[in-house]
């Protein structure tokens, strides 16, 4: 397993020990966590690791890309060790299909399918993305200035766009949030930009009343293509907050100006206050 230790910060944090056939080994860190849980955006590395693993073990030479991830966060792991197991379900030459699922002390924590196959090389066709600077701004906000707004800029180089995070200056707005994020120590990569897609403070705390633990229900996360080196850009934004629900929508880009990454997750809103 790689060592946290001598590694940078990410990919330290998503090394696996094989222990058999379609079994896996990690150690969830105290670094990317939020509050005293395992952060989600982590977790979802780990099983598309686990199930490309498996994949390439049972058929080498496999598709080797991860397209999509749906995931199901039955319960929020804490920091420690976590034990993955995958199966494949497909076979193909265009897409495989790989089911894993992620334990913790005997109790399942996740279940997923990890779909498979080749990213895409060319130029789209067309594309409507978010309007943001392949850079962000010298008036963004750096989260690791400020450890209580967001503890995993410590983990990550994280910069929020000033106008649309509203709760950090006790005020109200739409639930829609814009920032930057890139690895430390590494180049950006296409696990890195799956990270990314749950990487932004939950929209939520913009709308009046709602701050707090928002646990991640059900995430779905498709893959676009390889990231360019340099910053990533995101988006999130929710369609309708209503009663203990909220939906957020997450669109990664990368610095080329390439849509890289879509996640759409289920979420828990924080009680009012």
């Amino acid at each position: 397993m790689t060592q946290p230790s001598l590694a940078p910060p990410f990919r330290g944090a998503i090394g696996l020990e094989e222990r058999g056939p379609g079994h896996y080994g990690a150690e969830l860190g105290q670094h990317w966590t939020v509050g005293s849980k395992a952060h989600g955006g982590i977790l979802l590395v780990l099983l598309v690791r686990a199930g490309l693993a498996h994949l390439q073990a049972v058929a080498p030479g496999a598709a080797p890309d991860p397209l999509a991830v749906a995931a199901d966060f039955l319960r929020a792991p804490d920091p420690g060790p976590v034990d993955l197991h995958a199966e494949v379900l497909k076979q193909g030459r265009t897409v495989s299909v790989v089911s894993v699922r992620m334990s913790q002390g005997g109790r399942a924590m996740l279940a997923a399918t990890v779909t498979a196959g080749v990213l895409p090389a060319d130029e789209p066709q067309w594309a409507e993305l978010p309007d943001l600077p392949a850079e962000p701004p010298a008036d963004a906000l750096d989260p690791g200035a400020s450890p209580g707004v967001f503890g995993l800029a410590s983990s990550c180089d994280l910069r929020f766009d000033a106008a649309t995070m509203a709760f950090t200056r006790g005020e109200q707005a739409p639930p829609v949030l814009r920032g930057w994020c890139r690895p430390r120590d590494e180049e950006v990569d296409v696990l890195f930009a799956l990270l990314a897609g749950d990487i932004l403070p939950p929209t939520v705390f913009n709308v009046a009343g709602r701050f707090g633990w928002a646990p991640t229900v059900q995430l779905t996360a498709l893959l676009r293509a390889r990231p360019a080196p340099g910053w990533l850009r995101l988006e999130s934004r929710s369609a309708t907050v209503a009663g203990m629900w909220f939906d957020e929508d997450v669109t990664v880009v990368d610095a080329a100006g390439r849509l890289v990454c879509q996640a759409r997750q289920l979420a828990l809103a924080p009680l009012p206050g």
